[in-house]
């Protein structure tokens, strides 16, 4: 079997065990990452560090002897509404916030990175030769949009995201470096997925926090999903208001996507939303039986989120994405969230919210004691 015959082997083989998309790309230092250095040099990265790893300019570097990347990709969009659909609770109902789409269900490193191994599984049992093989899903030093785009499985987009004609931009990305030789699957000669942004700016318009600089360049220190995830300190003044009801990462630039206007639902029950426990309910709704009022992921009320003990945190998150940001780190993006709600002040929810508050805001930690005091600054509805 020559290398393009086991480039279309590997390729069947992953749809088969239920990925999306899979491509090929050659292990090499790619001409998007030449401008990475610039990029880190302005400051961008914030406080992620690891972004500053010299492999990541040359994924070949993350595993001597590597010739292939197999790029795969995982359709995670569900049928519940965009960001952008859901209204903002009137002052007479509970406050909301909103939890990345990607991290509603199980966690996506665990989902993907059990095919992966599968594929690999696979691959050793069809090619004898011994060869390397790698798997990483946002774990190791790959860029894999940039190598995603480069074996053909889409174009990067004026937000930094990969953007797939069929599927838009929900997608999960895994690759697995190799020694294996195999043949990319855009061959010489044929052209790379072209950039079909065309004149739109809608992402970079829509972004509260003004995170995309310019197209395709992405402040990451004023990205809403860094600020929620990644920053483990106080979260700027400035860029508080502009957060609204986001918690867990932000899906706005991907919501007002015309790509992703009709893209398909995964058939991934893994990654429907899930249910947090009832021990983190607010007293006030944990006996009404009224299913609008479970704490789901998708929309999940705010106090639910701010009263959470690192107990329950734990609990409700295990297996999931959202504990990357640690019980501090979501009890503190909820009371930005509260503080942005607006709701009725002259409320028994008003009273009970603010207690809620004023008890966060003598805590011992200070970051959480610190936005919890900011929350019960802001202005509120007086209807």
């Amino acid at each position: 079997m020559n290398a393009a015959e086991r480039t279309e082997w590997v390729v069947s083989k992953a749809r088969s065990i239920g990925f999306d998309l899979c491509g090929v790309a050659p292990a090499t230092a790619f001409e998007e990452l030449v401008r990475l250095p610039e990029w880190l040099a302005r400051g961008y990265a914030g406080e992620m560090k690891y972004l500053r790893d010299p492999r990541r300019a040359n994924p070949a570097l993350a595993l001597e002897g590597a010739r292939s990347i197999v790029v795969v990709a995982l359709n995670y969009r569900t049928a519940q509404p965009y960001s952008t659909e859901v209204p903002v609770p009137a002052p007479d109902e509970p406050p909301r916030g909103w939890i990345s789409r990607y991290a509603w269900g199980d966690d996506y490193h665990e989902v993907l990175g059990a095919k992966l191994e599968k594929l690999i599984a696979a691959i050793r049992a069809e090619f004898r030769e011994p060869f390397e093989a790698r798997a990483y899903v946002d774990t190791g030093p790959v860029v894999e949009r940039v190598v995603a785009h480069h074996a053909g499985l889409g174009w990067l987009a004026k937000n930094t995201m990969l953007i797939n004609e069929q599927l838009g931009s929900w997608i999960f990305l895994g690759v697995i470096l190799t020694t294996l030789e195999l043949a990319p699957s855009v061959r010489d000669g044929q052209s790379l997925p072209a950039d079909l942004c065309g004149n739109c700016r809608l992402c970079i318009d829509a972004c509260p926090t003004d995170a995309i600089v310019e197209p395709y360049v992405l402040d990451a220190r004023r990205c809403i999903s860094y600020l929620t995830i990644e920053l483990r300190g106080a979260i700027p003044e400035d860029l508080r208001p502009g957060m609204g009801r986001m918690v867990f990462g932000c899906d706005i630039c991907q919501d007002v996507c015309p790509w992703n206007r009709n893209a398909p639902v995964t058939q991934v029950a893994e990654f429907l939303p899930r249910t947090l426990p009832q021990a983190g309910k607010v007293p006030s709704e944990a006996s009404t039986g009224n299913s609008k009022s479970s704490s789901s992921l998708f929309a999940p009320l705010l106090e639910t989120l701010a009263a959470l003990s690192d107990d329950q945190f734990r609990d409700a998150f295990r297996g999931s994405a959202v504990k990357r940001t640690k019980c501090r780190g979501l009890v503190r993006n909820a009371c930005v969230a509260l503080g942005n709600a607006k709701f009725a002040v002259n409320a028994l929810q008003h009273k009970r919210i603010e207690a809620l508050l004023e008890r966060l805001g003598s805590v011992k930690d200070p970051v959480v004691a610190e936005h919890a005091r900011w929350a019960l600054d802001r202005p509120r509805s007086t209807h």
